[in-house]
C-alpha cells in the first residue's frame, strides 16, 4: 500500500452506547498503562475503520490527549499504517532518519515525537487497529525483549477489544468467548493495579 499524505479528516460522530462507553474506557486504560509501561511522553490506540480506509484516535494519553479523539488519517499513512498493513512491531529511534515516518500528519496532530515503537491489535488474525507509544525512555526501547512486551501487550488489548466489541458473540465461539472474558478481567484487574 502505498503511503498517502492527505489531511486529517473532520472526526465521525463517536457512537454512544454503554457497550461504547466500556471500549472507550478499555483503550483509554490500555494506552495509559503501556505509556506508563514503557516511559513515553504520550501513546495512542489508532483503530482500523476499514470501510474508509482510514485510522481512527481512539484513545489518546499524554501530549494531544485533548484534540485527537476521533481524528482520522488515510490507513496508508506513516508508520501507524505500515504496522496496521503489515501487522508487524516496530520500533524507530530516530525519526528524522525514518522514510516511514508521514511527518505531515505529525505535524497536524501538534505533537511531532523523534523515537516510537508500535505494535499492531491483532486478534484472531485480523489487524483491528495500532497501540504506539511515542518518545519511550530510551531504556524501554533498547531492545527486542521490550518490543516483544509491547507486541504481546497489544494482542491482550485486542482480544479485550473484541470483547467488548458490539458483535463478539458473532466473532468468538461460546468456548473462545469464554476465554476472552477471563483474559479481559485479568486485564482489567492488571489495569486496576497499575492505576
Amino acid at each position: 500500500m502505498t503511503p498517502r499524505t492527505e489531511p486529517f479528516t473532520a472526526p465521525a460522530p463517536l457512537p454512544g452506547g454503554a457497550g461504547d462507553a466500556r471500549r472507550r474506557e478499555l483503550l483509554q486504560s490500555v494506552v495509559e498503562v503501556a505509556r506508563a509501561i514503557f516511559g513515553a511522553a504520550a501513546g495512542s490506540v489508532l483503530l482500523l475503520d476499514e470501510e474508509r480506509d482510514e485510522l481512527v484516535f481512539a484513545a489518546v494519553s499524554g501530549e494531544g490527549e485533548e484534540f485527537l479523539v476521533g481524528r482520522r488519517f488515510p490507513a496508508g499513512s506513516g508508520i501507524a499504517g505500515w504496522v496496521a498493513t503489515s501487522g508487524e512491531p516496530v520500533v524507530v529511534d530516530d525519526l528524522t532518519a525514518s522514510r516511514s515516518f508521514d511527518r505531515s500528519v505529525a505535524e497536524s496532530t501538534e505533537y511531532v515525537p523523534d523515537a516510537l515503537m508500535a505494535a499492531p491489535l491483532v486478534s484472531d488474525g485480523r489487524v483491528l487497529g495500532v497501540l504506539e507509544v511515542l518518545d519511550p525512555s530510551p531504556q524501554a526501547r533498547s531492545g527486542l525483549p521490550e518490543l516483544d512486551l509491547l507486541a504481546l501487550f497489544a494482542r491482550q488489548a485486542a482480544t479485550a477489544l473484541r470483547v467488548v466489541s458490539p458483535d463478539p458473540p458473532a466473532a468468538l465461539p461460546p468456548s473462545r468467548r469464554a476465554d476472552a472474558l477471563r483474559l479481559l478481567g485479568s486485564l482489567e484487574q492488571l489495569l486496576r493495579e497499575s492505576a
